[in-house]
């Protein structure tokens, strides 16, 4: 598996070359669509846009109204190919696909339990979501096996709780995602909102905002506008100034009213097209764009990360605001509240404090550290034990 700045240069010389950049989406779910739509937005000629799963009927409907709505808008420039017949579940099925797309960047928008937001069960009976990530890993583990044995060079991007998933594929000694998306990124526009307008800033994108957090926050914060006690690592400056302004105050105004249904993937999809598209800008205009992404270069929790296309290599590094070592203690006192305690030698590690609650709300004791090899037997378990009964009851 190449490195990041590796695929990164390559990307660049197709660019600079004017061949064609494919991306493939993997899963045209709701974050999926939502993903296709934005990409198409950009009337890029450039872009060749193919979206990959089981049902070519049902991502035909899918593509045919985004197509035309962005046809409306006289946006549609990018080639968009459909290709069916693709089964997540299966190794072989996905590397037949990779050989045959040859893609430059890989998205998994995939679910393993589809039209189910798993925090409405998880954030009211343990005020954690980490419970979740074997069901998190499965799909993506399969998409990298398959990128390994294809020879795949795709830049890479995972939707489902990458703070954790891709730590778990890279211990495992598997090839592993390149950037997660979301997160972070549902943050940092609220802060925005609030800054603005309590500093009389009229343009949001003035206001230049680093924040290291886990997944957990993401929620706590969105939801009741505080840190739970744990303290992050945020700067707020503006035309290069760090902003006097109280960190408390800013995290209690990003509890603003939202949906709780599929339209909250707007966000995720978007945290997804930020990703490709600064790395698009940044090549295409030789200059440095910061993004927020969780699980990079297989480091558990949230970061800051550097796109950087200044200088004769592109190469991507971590935003140098904070030490290292700073933000990844950050992160993992973040994840914790979310009951993941570690992810080590290829196992993920429950937190004792979940693995209570667990019991105490579904009477169902789960192991301490999963192997990525029993993930698939744990998932089903929270498929059977957790998910189908709460279902049933609605």
């Amino acid at each position: 598996m190449k490195t990041l700045n590796e695929k990164l240069n390559l990307l660049r010389a197709k660019l600079n070359c004017g061949q064609k950049i494919t991306i493939a989406i993997f899963g045209l779910g709701s974050v999926g669509c939502y993903l296709l739509d934005y990409l198409v937005s950009l009337a890029d000629p450039q872009l060749r846009l193919v979206v990959v799963g089981r049902n070519a009927e049902k991502m035909q409907q899918d593509v045919n109204i985004i197509r035309t709505a962005a046809t409306i808008r006289r946006q549609l420039r990018s080639e968009i190919v459909i290709e069916g017949d693709c089964d997540f579940k299966d190794v072989a099925s996905i590397e037949a696909k990779l050989k045959k797309i040859q893609p430059d960047f890989i998205v998994n928008s995939s679910r393993l339990y589809s039209g189910l937001k798993y925090g409405t069960i998880s954030w009211s009976n343990l005020r954690a979501y980490g419970i979740w990530s074997p069901m998190s890993v499965l799909l993506g583990k399969n998409i990298m096996e398959a990128y390994g044995k294809a020879g795949c060079n795709a830049i890479s991007i995972n939707t489902s709780y990458s703070d954790a998933v891709i730590p778990w594929l890279k211990s495992a000694g598997m090839p592993y995602f390149d950037f997660g998306s979301g997160n972070l990124n549902h943050l940092i526009p609220r802060m925005k909102f609030y800054v603005a307008e309590k500093c009389g800033i009229q343009n949001l994108n003035d206001i230049d905002i680093t924040l290291v957090a886990s997944h957990f926050h993401d929620v706590v914060i969105s939801k009741e506008g505080h840190t739970e006690g744990v303290r992050l690592l945020l700067s707020i400056k503006y035309q290069g100034n760090e902003l006097d302004i109280n960190h408390d105050d800013v995290y209690k105004a990003c509890s603003i009213p939202m949906p709780t249904d599929q339209k909250r993937n707007m966000m995720n999809a978007s945290s997804n097209f930020d990703i490709i598209y600064s790395i698009l800008t940044a090549i295409r205009e030789k200059r440095a764009i910061k993004i927020h992404t969780p699980g990079v270069d297989g480091h558990i929790g949230g970061y800051p990360f550097i796109i950087d296309g200044a200088g004769e290599d592109i190469k991507g590094y971590m935003a140098p605001d904070y030490a290292f070592e700073e933000m990844e203690r950050v992160n993992r006192n973040s994840i914790y509240c979310d009951g993941i305690e570690n992810v080590e030698n290829g196992c993920l590690v429950y937190t004792d404090e979940l693995l209570q609650k667990v019991k105490n709300r579904f009477d169902v004791s789960l192991p301490k550290r999963i192997a990525l090899s029993e993930a698939e037997i744990v998932a089903e378990r929270l498929i059977k034990e957790i998910i189908e009964p709460n279902q049933a009851k609605k």
